[in-house]
């Protein structure tokens, strides 16, 4: 009887994979299914959706419903390119296994041990952040989004960033979405490749799956013959209108540059889907793509716990990828977003079934959930969950929540308070070692934000606060600037991401030759020489005998600050081009003390 047993078991074991295999008969199980997107986009009011199903190694169903141009009536079709945005990942992730196979980066080994010069907040994450913990949320670092959208930071300059974000979370213990972790990874692939992420994907991907259209930028593809037009939806009114395309992805491009089209998407999703094998080559490595999928931090079940939903249990990210169990069949899958574009490639291992979804709009971005799950459910002949219904409904109501939420924007503001300086004095760039630098400007008597190309007048809402306009796109910008001891307006304080920012007023530049001027012995009132010291870096520091010098940091034209101290400054005294001594002011007096 045991041996039996384990015969059977034998048996389905060698059988199963053949039989999952199955062809399906996929025009008889879409049957109505072009009726359901005619509603499904009249309903959610989208401009335009692709779709496309891979079964086995085969695209078998490739199809565009509505528009890639709204305004021109152009219809969608499966040759149209669009950003896929997030989905860039998992090329990342791959192209990054494929150096681990050649033994320049590893998975679960200090990144550092790889590349030395990567540099992250504190001591903890630099002997302990691996490529895996990057390439899976897991670093405990949030995403500081603000960082590259909109900059013209390098990958270098982004790369160099990492050093200032301080990580939120213990490691390995959060899922926290962070695409600097991406680009930074797409930066090893450079150091310890010698050639672009751009140029290893292209060669070691793109080329060997016949991805010919496929390219890494809007203006490569507008020069296509169909692309799609970004359009959504006016947040308070169902207008359609056109959105600019988001360009500025240089830096951060291995986290989303690439755009492409369902046709070549799906060469992709075949490889992904046969264990690398694209037209009977191996072009992806089947251990990499074993270790992309593996669960590296689990995810909670929130729409089960918040609105009893339980088709989607149990999902896990593994590297630029999820995995979940949909309705008991496992499922892989990863969106991509960006403004008026976006994307999910899916696929279900045991059932060799893919799905490719591209849409157009904002507000309807929901829908690549959406349609995906829908074709799942038909093509193994499950009863349809009411998906569209159930998101359709949450959207209207955070529509009419958010419209009327606006309304309310301004009720905190206290009246009959004035700014504490003349509008003059806070005209200035204000720095932040991570997000960069914000022009405040003066132009007719009002102030002007300048942050990562977003230029808007603003507006005193009440005391050192002061907003720009609520745009469409962009938001509502507050910036709420702050006071030094010494009365002068120091930095600036934003809101960005997921914690404040405090961006610290740029002092006036100093001449090279002054400043060599400023290092020298000065005397206390006691006799005693101090010496200022000027660095190979234009830093000065105050030297005290027998002891380590103190950094200063200039504040105010030949003014300066011990860091520690915002009420202590040191002003250098300077007449007819000579400097004659140095004042130490605080709160309790003022002390000189003349040039030696």
């Amino acid at each position: 009887m045991k041996t039996a047993s384990i015969s059977v078991v034998f048996l389905f074991l060698t059988l199963a994979p053949s039989l999952s295999a199955q062809p399906i008969d996929v025009t008889q199980k879409l049957a109505g299914f072009d009726d359901y997107m005619a509603k499904t986009l009249k309903d959610w009011n989208a401009p335009g959706v692709g779709v496309g199903i891979v079964v086995n190694d085969k695209l078998v169903f490739a199809k565009g419903y509505g528009f890639r141009d709204y305004e021109k009536k152009l219809p969608y079709t499966p040759g149209t390119m669009s950003p896929i945005a997030s989905n860039t990942k998992l090329f990342t992730a791959i192209a990054a296994g494929m150096l681990v196979e050649e033994g320049k980066l590893s998975w679960d080994k200090p990144v550092r041990e790889s590349v030395p010069g990567i540099r992250f907040f504190n001591d903890q994450l630099n002997t302990t952040v691996t490529l895996r913990d990057m390439l899976s949320h897991r670093t405990g670092i949030t995403r500081h989004d603000t960082i590259w959208y909109k900059s013209d930071f390098t990958r270098k300059q982004l790369f160099e960033k990492l050093v200032y974000l301080e990580p939120q979370e213990p490691m390995r213990q959060t899922f926290l979405y962070n695409n600097l972790m991406f680009a930074a990874a797409g930066y090893l692939i450079e150091l310890q490749s010698g050639k672009t992420w751009e140029e290893f994907v292209k060669e070691r991907i793109l080329i060997p799956l016949k991805m010919d259209s496929t390219s890494y930028s809007i203006a490569d593809m507008l020069k296509r013959p169909e692309f799609g037009v970004g359009f959504t939806e006016r947040r308070d009114s169902f207008e359609i209108y056109r959105i600019p395309y988001y360009e500025d992805i240089s830096g951060v491009a291995p986290c989303g540059a690439i755009v492409s089209n369902i046709e070549d998407i799906s060469h992709w999703l075949i490889a992904l889907m046969n264990q690398g094998k694209y037209d009977g080559k191996q072009v992806l490595p089947a251990e990499v793509l074993k270790a992309t999928l593996q669960p590296a931090i689990a995810l909670p079940n929130t729409a089960l716990e918040t609105r009893g939903w339980s088709e989607v249990l149990n999902a896990a990210y593994g590297m630029g990828r999820e995995t979940a169990s949909y309705r008991g069949h496992l499922i892989t899958f990863h969106g991509g977003d960006l403004p008026g574009f976006h994307t999910q490639i899916s696929f279900m291992p045991q059932d060799h079934i893919g799905i490719i979804v591209f849409e157009i709009g904002n507000h309807s971005q929901p829908l690549y959930n959406i349609v995906s799950y829908n074709v799942y459910e038909r093509l193994l002949g499950m009863d349809q969950t009411p998906w569209s219904e159930r998101q359709l409904e949450i959207r209207l109501k955070n529509k009419k929540a958010d419209t009327e939420a606006r309304t309310k924007a301004g009720e905190g503001r206290i009246s009959g308070t004035k700014p504490s300086h003349n509008l003059a004095d806070y005209a200035a760039v204000y720095e932040n070692p991570a997000y960069g630098a914000m022009t405040i400007g003066l132009k007719d008597n009002q102030l002007q934000f300048d942050f990562h190309k977003m230029r808007f007048p603003m507006t005193h809402f009440h005391y050192d606060r002061f907003d720009t306009p609520d745009d469409e796109q962009d938001g509502k910008w507050s910036v709420n600037f702050r006071t030094n001891p010494q009365g002068d307006i120091d930095n600036a304080v934003m809101s960005l991401d997921e914690a404040e920012a405090v961006f610290v007023r740029k002092p006036d530049t100093i001449d090279p030759k002054l400043m060599s001027q400023l290092a020298g012995a000065y005397q206390t009132p006691g006799g005693v020489n101090v010496q200022i010291a000027l660095s190979a870096d234009g830093k000065l520091s105050l030297v005290l005998p027998g002891q380590p010098g103190i950094p200063l940091t200039q504040s105010k034209g030949l003014t300066f600050r011990n860091p520690r101290f915002s009420d202590l400054t040191f002003e250098f005294v300077v007449q007819d081009g000579q400097v004659k001594g140095l004042k130490q002011k605080d709160p309790s007096g003022e002390l000189t003390f003349p040039r030696k």
